[in-house]
């Protein structure tokens, strides 16, 4: 596994999509999703010029965190169970997973700087994906605006597993589109600038359709280390 290698193609595949779409690349943050790996490959991907890395479980984060707590982001993307969050605030720069109100309650109970989140939203309405419907979103946002800890900095998506590019287009699309409106109401505490979507297999097409985060774990780390 050669993760400079892995990533220059990556890098070649950010390049070509932003170009399609009179995107600038600089406008993607890639996150390298190290939950599969060990720390030592998630070094490496340090080592090659990745600086943000994302975890979905406690255990794993804090694990590579008190090993190289000091270079990286550190995105926690995963399920956040409410009774977890002691363990990993104040340790995480982006949380790409609030949900529901008692999450947002405990982040903003446990935190004692501003932390950016980003709310994920389910919007393929797959019964086996985690996040708030389209029409959830907007009420939900509105309902945390004296949750003077949190900063609502964008949406998060998962879309389904699938090879049908136009099913992947309109998840993304829909993601955008609601992002838009989120701003629109230009809540202070809400600019909603980032859109977390696009993974291994479908992250070019989630760029060309406006994704500022992309989560890139097999195509980049692999996934044992």
């Amino acid at each position: 596994m050669k993760v400079v290698e892995n990533l220059k193609r990556i890098h070649q595949q950010i390049n070509e999509a932003c170009q399609k779409v009179d995107r600038n690349s600089d406008e993607v943050t890639l996150i390298a999703v190290t939950k599969y790996v060990s720390i030592e490959r998630a070094q490496e991907a340090l080592d090659a010029g990745i600086n943000n890395l994302g975890e979905n479980r406690d255990d794993s984060l804090l694990k590579k965190w008190e090993v190289i707590k000091d270079r990286p982001a550190w995105h926690y993307i995963g399920t956040l169970q409410t009774r977890k969050v002691k363990n990993i605030i104040g340790k995480v720069d982006y949380i790409h997973s609030l949900d529901r109100l008692s999450l947002a309650e405990e982040i903003n109970k446990r935190a004692s700087d501003k932390i950016k989140c980003l709310v994920q939203v389910n919007v393929s309405g797959e019964e086996s994906k985690h996040g708030l419907s389209i029409e959830e979103v907007i009420p939900f946002i509105k309902s945390l605006s004296n949750f003077e800890h949190i900063v609502v900095d964008g949406l998060m998506t998962m879309a389904p597993l699938t090879d049908n590019e136009q099913i992947l287009r309109d998840c993304f699309r829909k993601l955008r589109e609601l992002r838009d409106q989120v701003q629109s109401i230009q809540l202070e505490f809400a600019p909603c600038s980032n859109l977390s979507m696009g993974m291994s297999n479908d992250f070019v097409i989630a760029i060309e359709e406006g994704a500022t985060m992309i989560r890139i774990g097999t195509a980049l780390v692999g996934e044992d280390g």
